[in-house]
C-alpha cells in the first residue's frame, strides 16, 4: 500500500493531466451527492472514474519506463507513449459520455 500511496503523489505532482482528472473526480462525485444519484448512477461513475485513473496510471508507467530505457527520441517507444496516451483519451471520453448519461436526467429532474 506505501507503494502505491507514492505512486499517487509521483502521478499527482508530476501529471498535469493527472491533476486535472483528481479535480474532475471531485467536481463529479460532489454533482453525484448534491443531485442525489441512485445505486446505478454511482456504479457507472465510479467505474468509468476507476478505468480513467487505471489508464492515467499505466500511460504514466509507460512514460517514466520509455524515458528510462530510451531518454533519446526513438520512434518505436514514441509510438508506445501514443498508443498509452491513447488510452487515457478513449477512457476520458468514454467516462465524459457516461457522465452525461448520468448527469442530464439527474438535472432535468432537479429542473422539473
Amino acid at each position: 500500500m506505501r507503494a502505491a500511496v507514492q505512486g499517487a503523489r509521483v502521478m499527482l505532482r508530476e501529471e498535469h493531466n493527472a491533476r486535472i482528472h483528481f479535480a474532475a473526480t471531485i467536481v463529479v462525485v460532489t454533482a453525484a451527492v448534491l443531485l442525489g444519484a441512485q445505486r446505478t448512477d454511482w456504479l457507472v461513475l465510479v467505474v468509468v472514474i476507476s478505468i480513467v485513473w487505471i489508464t492515467e496510471a499505466l500511460n504514466t508507467a509507460v512514460e517514466n519506463l520509455a524515458d528510462k530505457i530510451s531518454p533519446e527520441h526513438d520512434p518505436l517507444i514514441g509510438k508506445a507513449k501514443d498508443v498509452a496516451c491513447l488510452a487515457v483519451a478513449i477512457a476520458s471520453v468514454s467516462a465524459v459520455i457516461c457522465g452525461l448519461l448520468v448527469f442530464v436526467p439527474l438535472l432535468a429532474a432537479q429542473v422539473s
